[in-house]
């Protein structure tokens, strides 16, 4: 989940600059202050990598998440392969700043090319994993269940602080501004309206800057579909973005 977004949350519409092109994984890029503590995502990547050569970093990425979400309960999101990989990594600054606002929000995702519905869906991501003091300067889960895809972020959102729970300045954020608030009310009473649109936003943050079916593509199609459809290639694919959480958040329990 987390390389598939930074990797393509970097995307700018007017440029055509960024996206889901796998330049995460250079140096230049992962050690951006916004990625600090990616590289143990991108380093389990690579042991996927390793075992199916052919795959693109740009479809391996936005693959784990694809997968991630399916395994841990969401929404089946259409994974088009095809994705080419480039070594040019944008200039820093491209990814939101968790301590800011709706302005700011709006100002990140429409330069993306991404609507308002897009932010609060992509939003809900945020049902999986936690935040860690040591990478981000926040700590907490913002869900009671982080291993468990569904719309609790939504409705916790809507009952304000709740003890050991995360809500970011860019989570309150989508109750401060009427028409981002109006999507959260909707998600928060109707999971099936949230898993819908999540998983038509999620598509389209994974494909930014790519077509689908383009000439570019046809090489690499057939192993990257391979690789969606093999059991062993989705397992080691779950495991890049689930097992590290599982570690993660048993451990601050104890």
């Amino acid at each position: 989940m987390v390389c598939r977004w930074h990797d393509a949350g970097t995307y700018d519409v007017n440029t055509k600059t960024g996206g889901p092109n796998g330049s995460i994984r250079m140096k230049e890029e992962y050690s951006h202050g916004s990625n600090n503590g990616l590289k143990i995502a991108i380093d389990f990547c690579e042991e996927i990598k390793s075992k199916h050569p052919k795959i693109t970093y740009a479809d391996l990425y936005q693959l784990a998440g694809v997968v991630a979400v399916e395994v841990t309960g969401g929404p089946t999101v259409d994974f088009v392969p095809g994705r080419k990989d480039s070594k040019i990594s944008p200039k820093e600054g491209r990814l939101p700043n968790a301590t800011k606002g709706v302005t700011h929000l709006r100002d990140i995702f429409y330069r993306m090319g991404l609507s308002d519905k897009d932010i609060v869906a992509l939003s809900g991501g945020h049902t999986l994993g936690r935040a860690h003091p040591e990478r981000s300067g926040f700590d907490g889960p913002w869900t009671k269940e982080p291993l468990k895809f569904d719309n609790s972020y939504f409705v916790e959102l809507l009952k304000g602080e709740s003890e050991g729970l995360l809500k970011l300045p860019t989570d309150n954020a989508l109750l401060d501004d009427p028409e981002f608030r109006r999507y959260v009310e909707l998600y928060a009473k109707d999971e099936d309206a949230f898993f819908k649109d999540y998983a038509v936003s999620h598509k389209k943050l994974s494909e930014l800057g790519f077509v689908p079916g383009s000439s570019g593509s046809k090489p690499v199609v057939k192993d990257s579909a391979i690789l969606a459809q093999s059991a062993v290639g989705v397992a080691v694919a779950a495991a890049v973005v689930v097992l590290t959480y599982l570690y993660e958040v048993r451990k601050r329990m104890k």
